[in-house]
């Protein structure tokens, strides 16, 4: 890893975050100042990650409240410090912290044994008791204060920061971690030997300290970094100075060789690769049902990547642990390794992915089962599938039941696969064990981070639709996303994507296509199996009314029609059927028709035709597909303000009906207008009947001519 640290600090921006201070001025200067230091360690990376690390600082309490109370202001669990705010700091009474800490050094054992385990439920009440209500204020009531609330508390110091510096975890993920570090940061730093964060690891640190009250900081070993100091300028300076020795350190080690693995003469395809794990790493929601539960990947490749999943010994490296404990609950303890995808045989290499999950699966239950029996309570196992899926010659992926959670899986992954590379070029990694691992992924405190994330119906499915940034396109888009699915956006026009884009708000994959070029509609879903894994549900929406009398109309004008209305659907389904069966957790394939399919108008043939045959060919994917898995069934719509409903044929058209805009909008047995986002409910709709194939659904507001039955 090129280590660069930087020191970040600017007097001018400092000075300008200090004059932004709410409640009219009366928030304390010290938690201003906390909030610049936090952020500037939260740009970089290599210190702390998604969630990761946490600041605080004491200080009094007065002219908020009304009361005079002396307080730590602590970063909430989970909030990220690239963007905190002041809101994102829990205030926490500190004296009655601190008694619990004299409790514990005046030795009184038969009161401190019981104080000792209180690790879960207890201690997180205990926090909470003492959390101060500041409501209608300045603290977002919803959030948790840190487990290392206490370590915080324990300490004397006014500002302290802790991150999970990966120059630091390098070094002291090692046999000989406590005489590296301390010859990379000599007498200055105070050294603590792994411990559980929470009571155990604050009476350490305290202890720490106490024998040497002249230490600038604390070296969690196997864990991270703390710095303090009476400003969070010292405190800042501290912890860049510490990195940059011990990236210093890394970079003048003697160097050993990592030797790596024979590839084969070809590969194959990430786009090809990424449905084949997407599909081996799924949770059958009930026996037999075909109803998954499925991750979204996020794949990185680079260089040093390649390094690490190219290691001969990756298998065993990789099975060594997690570069620190803040990293089990997102990413567990060890990833999953699969073979180099062979290009001369994807059929082997699909089995062999699905025999390594099956393997690693089995691997977790084991360490379950050892960890709950050593703790001996009660708890659920969580899905025993992997986070991050190492593949030789390729890269790696991230996972996870969103793109984001994905993402910052596979940064974890991206960050450690540098970092252990880095370990063993100068000795051996070796994290914590499988119990003490065991101890952080259940505790009840860490879990608390992930349960707070709620997931829709749709989560860790990947929905494609075409004619994305027209009415009804946008509208399905929109739906969908609001229930978890990850989109992606299609669209002739990147003009008209930008503007959909803007809509919902970024967080979509989105891409110009000609859907009657296969080319483009192949290129679609590779993008799609590169950016998320793979696809479950498609939309074909596009289409256009190409008009003329049918005996006169240019066979060119038909021909046109085909292409776009019929043809175009056949290549988004046959590209969403090669995907689908490459994940063999089957999938969805949805299809705008047409009311002019079995209720034809007047001149509108080169329309019509095609439109009927796509109603047909919806009931041929289901009766050749339905053996896959994959269903099949559209929408029959009529009279949706959109592209090819256009202001100014609905005026044409009322005026020689002789009816108003809004009569002629509402022509149907209800008498209601029907909208683009009625035809996106019954998308949805669709996509959840899990044992409807073959249908057409009528969305018209009632038109017994264009009824089916």
């Amino acid at each position: 890893m090129a280590y660069t640290m930087r020191n970040l600090w600017n007097d001018r921006d400092f000075d300008e975050a200090l004059a932004v201070r709410p409640l009219d001025g009366k928030t304390p200067r010290e938690l201003s100042e906390l909030v610049y230091a936090s952020r500037l360690l939260g740009q970089e990376s290599s210190l702390v990650m998604h969630g990761g690390g946490n600041t605080s600082v004491k200080c009094e309490l007065g002219d908020i409240i009304g009361i005079r109370v002396n307080v730590i202001f602590i970063k909430a669990s989970g909030v990220d410090l690239a963007d905190a705010d002041f809101h994102d700091f829990t205030p926490v009474r500190i004296d009655p912290l601190q008694r619990l800490q004299h409790l514990y050094a005046s030795g009184e054992r038969s009161s401190v044994n019981d104080v000792v385990r209180f690790s879960t439920r207890e201690f997180k009440n205990f926090l909470y008791l003492n959390l101060l209500d500041l409501t209608d204020h300045m603290v977002n009531q919803a959030l948790t204060p840190s487990i290392e609330t206490l370590l915080h508390a324990f300490l004397p110091h006014r500002f302290i920061l802790h991150t999970h510096s990966m120059a630091l975890l390098t070094l002291s993920n090692q046999p000989d971690g406590e005489e590296l570090c301390r010859s990379a940061l000599g007498g200055s730093f105070g050294s603590v030997p792994y411990s559980k964060p929470g009571l155990e690891l604050a009476n350490s640190a305290s202890a720490a300290y106490e024998s040497n009250p002249s230490i600038a900081g604390l070296v969690l070993h196997k864990h991270g970094l703390v710095t303090f100091g009476d400003s969070a300028r010292e405190a800042y300076d501290r912890m860049i100075d510490a990195v940059t020795a011990l990236e210093s350190c890394i970079a003048t080690a003697p160097k050993k060789t990592v030797q790596t693995v024979q590839l084969p003469g070809e590969l194959i395809t990430v786009e090809d690769t990424a449905p084949v794990i997407r599909g081996a790493c799924v949770l059958e929601r009930t026996p037999d049902s075909k109803d998954y539960d499925q991750f979204i990947l996020d794949f990185r490749t680079s260089p040093e990547i390649l390094r690490y999943v190219n290691c001969a010994n990756l298998g065993e490296l990789s099975r060594r642990g997690a570069m620190t404990p803040d990293f089990v609950v997102r990413s567990k303890h060890w990833p999953l390794v699969v073979p180099a995808p062979d290009a001369v045989d994807p059929v082997g290499f699909k089995a062999s992915v699905h025999k390594a999950v099956e393997a690693y699966t089995a691997e977790y239950v084991a360490y379950f089962s050892a960890g709950k029996a050593a703790v001996a309570t009660e708890v659920s196992m969580l899905d025993p599938l992997p986070r991050v899926v190492l593949v030789p010659g390729l890269g790696l992926f991230g996972l996870g039941r969103s793109a984001r959670s994905a993402c910052v899986n596979a940064d974890i992954a991206e960050g450690s696969a540098a970092a252990i590379l880095d370990a063993e070029s100068i000795g051996r990694f070796e994290s914590i064990t499988d119990a003490e691992a065991f101890s952080i992924e259940y505790w009840e405190m860490e879990q608390a981070k992930m349960q707070k994330v709620r997931y829709g119906e749709f989560a860790g499915k990947v929905v494609l639709v075409s004619g994305g940034a027209g009415g009804i396109g946008l509208a399905t888009a929109r739906e969908f996303r609001s229930r978890g699915a990850e989109i992606v956006l299609l669209d002739l026009h990147q003009d008209a994507l930008d503007r959909a884009m803007e809509d919902l708000g970024g967080g979509v994959l989105s891409m110009t296509c000609d859907v009657t070029r296969r080319s483009d509609v192949r290129a679609a879903f590779d993008g799609a199996c590169r950016c998320f894994g793979g696809v479950d549900i498609i939309v074909s929406n596009v289409g256009a009314a190409l008009q003329g009398r049918i005996g006169e109309v240019p066979d060119e004008v038909l021909r046109k029609s085909f292409e776009l209305n019929f043809f175009s659907h056949q290549s988004m389904a046959q590209e969403a059927v090669r995907v689908m069966k490459l994940q063999g957790t089957g999938g969805v394939l949805l299809f705008n028709v047409s009311k002019q399919a079995v209720n034809p108008g007047p001149d509108f043939g080169p329309y019509g035709l095609p439109k009927a045959a796509t109603m047909f060919l919806v009931r041929q994917y289901a009766l050749d597909h339905g053996r896959d898995g994959i269903r099949s069934n559209g929408i029959n719509a009529d009279r949706i303000r959109s592209g090819l409903l256009t202001p100014e044929m609905i005026d044409a058209r009322s005026k020689a009906r002789g009816l108003s805009e809004k009569e002629y909008m509402a022509g149907n047995l209800l008498q209601l207008e029907v909208t683009a986002e009625d035809v996106a409910d019954a998308f949805v709709h669709l996509a959840l009947e899990k044992r409807t194939t073959g249908s057409i659904t009528t969305v018209d507001g009632g038109n017994i001519a264009a009824a089916l039955r």
